[in-house]
């Protein structure tokens, strides 16, 4: 599927697993099947809320390619085939792609890091292989490096780089990569308390956490705001602030996973070192989700 023209909400999907550590595939056509008739825009696999960094090759491809299928061309569907590894992440990204994705999620190096010029190849020898659409992700609090003023530009420039998905929540950052917004280079979201400041920017819109349960509301959000109904997004954004800190009140995919169990949607299952919440962090996320209009 085309996703030149992708707008709006992109959601970040979990991966929902069995009490004994496997992949539930009966949970993930369900929330595949929730994130549609929600009006998402499009779905990413694969990601941070994935849990992809505990998955196997096996998993992530089988995962991803479920996916696509029960998608069916509905909505685009990103695939994640980020590491630390240049080669490992080109592999993976061509896999990917044969397993039918519409675009590619690429993450900066992670623990190794690299210097400046590490960093472009690391992401220019996997956009020079393939031929879809790749989105970079900009995560320093996990990585623990960054892509630079200087790279953006270059990368920008790459026929296949589609945007970039910042989750710096640094502004400063933030405009910055408006610079070098385009028709053929999009600013994204990574991050769900910062979506409307980063559309006045010039984004596309968001790679949202907050979406796995609320699809709806992220997608009439941005729309709104993409209308030109800035304080209808921003009244949004605003009223659904205690959900959205509350969702990231401990380390991601923790909270969310913990509330789309608590909605019926999956077990509420983790892959270690992840553990289920404190009694106090739980309370608080099922006081938002209550405020949200999401459990009674």
């Amino acid at each position: 599927m085309d996703m030149t023209n992708l707008t709006g909400s992109v959601v970040a999907l979990i991966t929902p697993f069995e009490e004994d550590g496997s992949v539930d595939y009966e949970a993930l056509e369900r929330l595949v099947e929730f994130q549609i008739e929600g009006g998402t825009d499009g779905i990413l696999v694969l990601g941070t809320t994935g849990e992809s960094s505990t998955m196997t090759d096996a998993e992530d491809v089988a995962v991803a390619d479920f996916v696509v299928r029960r998608v069916a061309g509905r909505v685009p569907v990103i695939g994640g085939a980020g590491s630390n590894s240049t080669a490992e992440s080109l592999r993976k990204s061509l896999e990917l792609q044969k397993h039918g994705v519409d675009g590619l999620l690429l993450i900066t190096p992670y623990y190794n890091k690299s210097n400046e010029e590490g960093i472009y190849q690391h992401f220019a020898q996997v956009m020079d292989a393939v031929n879809l659409p790749c989105v970079l992700y900009q995560i320093p609090g996990r990585t623990g490096c960054s892509i630079s003023e200087r790279n953006l530009e270059r990368l920008a420039a790459h026929p296949n780089a589609w945007g970039v998905k910042d989750a710096t929540g640094d502004i400063s950052w933030t405009t910055m990569a408006a610079r070098y917004v385009s028709d053929e280079f999009r600013l994204w979201s990574g991050n769900d308390d910062m979506v409307v400041p980063l559309l006045s920017l010039g984004g596309s819109g968001v790679i949202s956490v907050w979406a796995d349960v609320a699809p709806r509301t992220v997608h009439d959000m941005v729309a709104s705001y993409l209308a030109g109904d800035v304080e209808a997004a921003w009244r949004i954004q605003l009223d659904n602030l205690e959900l959205i800190h509350a969702l990231f009140c401990e380390v991601n995919p923790i909270p969310v996973k913990t509330a789309l169990a608590r909605m019926g949607l999956i077990g509420e299952h983790f892959r270690m070192p992840l553990w289920p919440m404190a009694d106090q962090s739980r309370e608080r996320l099922y006081a938002a989700m209550r405020g949200a209009g999401l459990i009674d």
